[in-house]
């Protein structure tokens, strides 16, 4: 396994700077975003230390130039839009992924990172025809590229906007079955993070023995549930109200054993930390020192 970052924290740096920073602290992969070149209404999003619009061989042989001079690798690519959204046009998002696809295979990667979406107003079995008319086409160019796409299983149910359903689609191990037996491809998977299985009260290593063929990345974030907060909203309030995002080691997962049971899988990817804790502050030195805390809190963990 290696130890790396998903880039996003560090969205006021350059590729170079977010590269010698993960050198120098001796993480080994970046998981790097690449949303298109603009401004975003979602935090963490609109990040672009990779911009595939027009991407050439060139370019790419110039960010591999950059990571070699480093001596960090690029675990993916990312880039987590709502392909399902029923309001915006989704159609310049899937031309965007088709390009990070290609960009993916032309930096010589075979990890692509995203959300599928979701129409938050309707329910599962409502959002399953457009899901597959929208992601079969989407991994089958994948297999022509010779990519695997890994889905995040983030619910993206927080905030009021994104009420009831959430914004992604698979968030669970029922889902992920039925999804994986409706497009049967060794090409789509999973980028896993156990704390948002934690966030629904479920146990987070529950899934990793089954789904062991489908682990293509992982992400490393804890969350913390405050139960006080909970005996005064309920669980069905947004939860916001009541949950934290917090580093690995400072919220409800026991890593000792979500990392044992990884080990058995015989999963030997990334495990890439990613921050949405802004406990440790806003500035570049708060969150670069919140990467130095969760490295050394998964790094005993990381053979």
């Amino acid at each position: 396994m290696k130890l790396g970052f998903v880039s996003a924290i560090l969205h006021d740096q350059s590729l170079e700077q977010v590269l010698a920073f993960a050198a120098s602290e001796g993480f080994k992969c970046v998981e790097l975003c690449c949303w298109p070149v603009g401004k975003a209404e979602r935090k963490y999003a609109g990040v672009t230390h990779i911009d595939v619009t027009d991407f050439t061989q060139a370019q790419a042989d110039d960010v591999n130039a950059l990571c070699a001079k480093h001596g960090v690798s690029i675990s993916a690519v990312g880039y987590y839009p709502n392909m399902l959204d029923p309001v915006a046009d989704t159609a310049p998002m899937v031309e965007h992924f088709k390009k990070l696809i290609v960009a993916t295979r032309m930096l010589g990667l075979n990890t692509t990172t995203g959300f599928v979406g979701r129409d938050w107003t309707k329910t599962v079995d409502d959002n399953w025809p457009r899901f597959l008319e929208t992601w079969r086409p989407i991994i089958k160019f994948a297999e022509d590229n010779g990519v695997r796409i890994a889905i995040e299983n983030c619910p993206m149910k927080f905030t009021k906007d994104e009420w009831p359903g959430g914004k992604n689609l698979l968030t669970t191990p029922a889902i992920w079955r039925r999804a994986f037996s409706d497009i049967d491809s060794p090409n789509f998977g999973l980028n896993f993070d156990p704390s948002h299985f934690a966030l629904q009260f479920m146990e987070p290593a529950s899934a990793l023995h089954e789904f062991r063929h489908k682990l293509f990345h992982l992400h490393a974030k804890d969350v913390k549930i405050y139960q006080s907060k909970l005996n005064e909203v309920g669980v069905f309030a947004h939860p916001l109200e009541w949950h934290q995002p917090r580093l690995p080691g400072y919220g409800e997962i026991n890593w000792a054993n979500f990392m044992g049971v990884l080990m058995e899988t015989g999963y030997d990817g990334p495990v890439c930390i990613e921050v949405e804790d802004d406990t440790f502050g806003k500035t570049l030195e708060g969150r670069q020192r919140a990467l130095r805390v969760a490295r050394n809190v998964l790094a005993p963990f990381i053979p």
